[in-house]
């Protein structure tokens, strides 16, 4: 029996949670019910009577890494158990644990908080603090990840996020207008707004129209963004496949509604390799499309993800694809090895590329992507704009924010000079004094008097 069931005390979960920000979602949703029943929480194992390991599917290694964080809390707690995507692989994971104590798969939140019911009973207390209105939050107070859907109806070759999170289901408008809305009450300044596939929102409920505030708001892309925009919040934007309907979107951005700032998972841009990844191959048609976005929103930044080393690839592809990501002038660009995935149907393709020119192309993309925000970034020197404090470092008077073209862990950052009484949670006015090849740095704009 734990000390906490033995004293009576509320009974301590340690929380591991790994991979993307929607995992990131799930885990905050896990804790937000079980802080409501009466639980606590440890930030180290020592001090947990349980330990929640929320795991990663996606790529062989996160699965490995997900292995090792289990092990890791076995050893130094011993009753753990686990949920997030590797959860529907529960054979392997008993295999190489056996020990645990449940599994649970992805968004599978009754399930888990039964387990954990199972093995650590709630102690019922009525001077346990009730939970806040808006939920607990794995992320600073000033931020929030805000989900929009389930699943996705892609097929992407080298993805198996569809066998493990299922097709698309989307959360009805006004439910998640209604978690925006307090999300915003309790301190949020800025919405991250993701799924699997944000611009597919709505079309699994037929863009159902659902009462919010007393009229209907339908469940459509651009409703949403619409509706949120009017918040009084930043509204970020990811995960955005380009549909010809993200085009109205640009608009909003343009306006002042949304941030100017489109997170796209373009993958890649030679059109046999587009074609080998099973997604939409027109990339000329794609750049065209760009320049009029910017022709309509100047301020507009572009982040993606590509893929390098895909079965197939030649060098006249990967040559295709650095010329193309410097026309399209993609402001942040990640770039990943192509790893194979269990399950997935790119393992069967011919034409595996070896390690070493792998490595040797990540490193050109990056050369060149570094390049290309180099020079987006030197035209922001001299402009006022207003940035979003995140860290304070007083003995450095110095602040870390992002402006609107920067989202957090994945982008650059505003270096904040002379930053004496600013705090985390801030927006800020600042000057921009300089530019490197990835951050901005400012002086704040100090008001005469």
């Amino acid at each position: 029996m734990s000390q906490a069931l033995k004293s009576g005390q509320a009974p301590k979960i340690g929380l591991v949670s790994l991979g993307c920000p929607k995992a990131l979602v799930d885990s905050e949703r896990i804790m937000t019910t079980l802080r409501a029943q009466g639980y606590a929480f440890s930030r180290d194992y020592e001090g947990a009577d349980l330990v929640l390991v929320n795991t990663c599917g996606f790529l062989d290694s996160a699965k490995a890494e997900s292995l090792e964080a289990i092990g890791e809390a076995l050893n130094e707690n011993g009753r753990v158990i686990v949920t997030g995507c590797f959860g529907v692989e529960e054979n392997l994971i008993r295999k190489t644990h056996p020990n645990v104590l449940a599994v649970t798969g992805p968004h599978q939140y009754e399930a888990v908080v039964g387990a954990v019911h199972d093995h650590l009973p709630p102690v019922p207390n009525r001077f346990v603090d009730l939970v806040p209105e808006q939920g607990l939050k794995l992320t600073p107070r000033h931020y929030a990840y805000l989900k929009i859907s389930e699943g996705c109806n892609n097929r992407c070759s080298f993805c198996i996020i569809p066998q493990i999170r299922g097709d698309l289901v989307s959360r009805p408008a006004a439910g998640v207008l209604s978690e925006a809305e307090g999300l915003i009450r309790s301190g949020v300044k800025e919405l991250l707004v993701i799924s699997q596939d944000t611009s597919a929102y709505g079309v699994d409920i037929k863009y159902a129209e659902t009462k919010y505030r007393g009229r209907p708001v339908k469940a459509r892309f651009y409703d949403l963004a619409k509706e949120l925009g009017e918040l009084g919040a930043w509204v970020r934007l990811h995960y955005v496949y380009p549909y010809p309907h993200v085009d109205q979107v640009i608009e909003l951005m343009a306006e002042g509604k949304v941030l100017p700032y489109l997170d796209i998972p373009f993958q890649h841009a030679s059109p046999s390799v587009l074609k080998a990844m099973r997604r939409p191959a027109n990339q000329e048609k794609t750049l065209d499309r760009i320049k009029k976005w910017r022709e309509i929103c100047p301020d507009l930044t572009i982040r993606s993800n590509f893929i390098v080393g895909f079965p197939g690839e030649t060098e006249e592809d990967f040559e295709f694809l650095l010329d193309w990501l410097e026309e399209a002038q993609i402001d942040r660009a990640g770039c990943f090895e192509y790893e194979p995935v269990t399950g997935a149907p790119a393992n069967d393709l011919a034409g595996v590329i070896p390690d070493e020119v792998k490595r040797e192309r990540f490193e050109r993309l990056m050369e060149v992507a570094q390049d290309v925000s180099t020079h987006q970034l030197a035209k922001k020197v001299g402009r006022t704009i207003e940035v979003l404090v995140d860290d304070v470092r007083p003995e450095e008077n110095r602040a870390l924010a992002r402006s609107k073209w920067d989202a957090p862990d994945i982008d650059g950052q505003v270096i904040v000079e002379n930053a004496a009484g600013i705090k985390p949670g801030d927006l800020v006015t600042v000057t921009v004094t300089g530019s490197d090849e990835y951050d901005l740095f400012a002086e704040p704009v100090r008001n005469a008097n």
